[in-house]
């Protein structure tokens, strides 16, 4: 089976495809792409420096390891992560140590059976698309001309100092300091859980917020290289265990991070899960009227509409980005962005990295409620009363066929209906899929899955009633395509 290296990078079934043996070609690709003429090698960067990391799944350690011997055997100075990390951590350390890249041992939100790799780039986001076909072209190159991956032995490479074990942490922790205000959260103390899904976010939060008075009770925080049986993805049916702590007075409200910590996802005082799409409204509406900052906003076409009215409000330019955090950190390097974010918990804002960062943002919306002195629940109401009410929900339907996704968008929008729900369908977009948005602000999203023959509806409605018919024009599309 072909290692594919997309622009998320590898990710795989450990001991199937996820093998020793792949990860070490995976690897030197890595060490051929790096070291070519088509990576960029400007901005002051360390062309022989590259950052290793990992989390917590299963033999991620030993991965790394690998990873480390076969760059090491190629020349670049390794500095690999002395134990598990978030993601948003080892990026901001290739940044911070100006390294020419950085390679994650992850499989993210994916089930405990995977693991992966993500590449990453001089600018502390991950690798850009075309650096990443550029490792795929050397898997191929190298598999046909028979090249197997060079490999120094671990010991050797330590001892002349071409593997460097580092702590991401203290560097990333100052970072933060400069964009959460951290006297703030001690003038008004938080009581809250925070549940590390047993992620490499795990310990992030409440090492950060040491010394501020916070009390912190930390769920799922050990070592769980199968997560519990539970996909360490950040939505409502994962939380239970959330909801327990909550519910039971172990803390007034909850912030999560997913498997390597890039996703954020928070529940209130009752149990509500507080989902991304309000976080990211939250965020903006502090940040601008709060902190009294601006730029541009940036949301993927499957996030919510609060986020347009906002910027409306505050005179501030939008973007609509296909679904994928870096379609977000393109526009994060190139403009003077506010806030960037996607349904799915991948948010960032200004002054931080173009990536995903779970704990960056918990600690913002910690902060959040500290400045207010008003629960997380009412922040919430409060937030929907202004640009509300908006009511989300996502299903992904199996097709009985793969379906291109160009034929698919063709047929959405050639058969666009006049209406859903009694409300006009007043706009057709193709940036991501097919989007139908109503007049009065509701819209349906359908896209096909690229790897499997699914078909993924999001629906954002005013009301519950909109919502179910949103979603049932979808379940109908679904049925039509044989």
């Amino acid at each position: 089976m072909p290692i594919h290296f997309g622009t998320d990078g590898w990710r795989a079934v450990i001991s199937d495809s996820f093998t020793f043996g792949n990860l070490r070609m995976v690897s030197q690709a890595i060490a051929d792409a790096v070291a070519s003429d088509h990576w960029d090698k400007s901005n002051h960067v360390d062309a022989t420096k590259i950052v290793v990391g990992y989390d917590t799944r299963f033999l991620s350690d030993r991965f790394a390891g690998e990873v480390a011997r076969v760059l090491a055997a190629n020349g670049f100075t390794v500095l690999l992560a002395q134990s598990d990390s978030p993601t948003p951590a080892i990026s901001y350390s290739v940044k911070h140590n100006n390294a020419i890249a950085g390679v994650m041992i992850t499989a993210s939100h994916n089930a405990p059976r995977y693991n992966g790799v993500k590449l990453k780039g001089a600018f502390g986001g991950s690798a850009l698309s075309e650096q990443c076909r550029r490792v795929e072209v050397y898997i191929n190159d190298n598999e046909e001309q028979a090249r197997g991956p060079n490999l120094m032995d671990f010991k050797k490479a330590r001892e002349a100092g071409l593997i460097q074990k580092f702590n991401p942490l203290p560097a990333y922790f100052d970072h933060l300091r400069t964009l959460i205000n951290t006297d703030i959260i001690a003038d008004n103390p938080q009581r809250f859980v925070v549940d590390a899904m047993y992620g490499s976010g795990r310990g992030v939060i409440k090492s950060f917020l040491q010394g501020t008075g916070c009390e912190i009770a930390e769920i799922r925080g050990e070592m769980n290289p199968g997560f519990g049986g539970v996909h360490p993805e950040p939505i409502a049916k994962n939380l239970g265990a959330l909801a327990s702590a909550v519910s039971s007075g172990v803390g007034n409200f909850g912030v999560v991070t997913d498997g390597d910590a890039d996703r954020i996802g928070a529940m209130d005082e009752r149990g509500n899960f507080v989902d991304p799409h309000k976080i990211m409204a939250l965020s903006l509406k502090y940040l601008v009227e709060k902190r009294g900052m601006s730029g541009a906003v940036v949301r993927t076409v499957s996030t919510t509409r609060m986020i347009d009215r906002l910027a409306i409000r505050y005179g501030l330019k939008l973007y609509e980005t296909p679904v994928g955090f870096n379609h977000i950190a393109d526009y994060m390097m190139k403009e003077d962005v506010l806030i960037g974010g996607e349904e799915s918990g991948g948010i960032s804002f200004k002054g931080h990295i173009p990536e995903g960062d779970g704990p960056i943002m918990g600690l913002l919306l910690v902060e959040m409620v500290a400045e207010s002195k008003k629960p997380l629940i009412e922040l919430v109401d409060d937030l929907l009363a202004d640009v509300g009410p908006a009511l989300y929900e996502r299903v992904d339907l199996r097709l009985s066929r793969p379906v291109a996704k160009a034929e698919m968008t063709e047929f959405l929008t050639k058969k666009a209906p006049a209406e859903i729900g009694g409300q006009n369908v007043q706009e057709i977009s193709q940036r991501d899929g097919v989007k139908y948005i109503m007049a009065d602000d509701s819209w349906l999203l359908i896209r096909p899955s690229g790897t499997e023959p699914v078909l993924r509806v999001y629906a954002e409605g005013r009301s519950q009633g909109m919502v179910k018919s949103l979603i049932g024009y979808g379940k109908t599309v679904a049925e039509t395509v044989v």
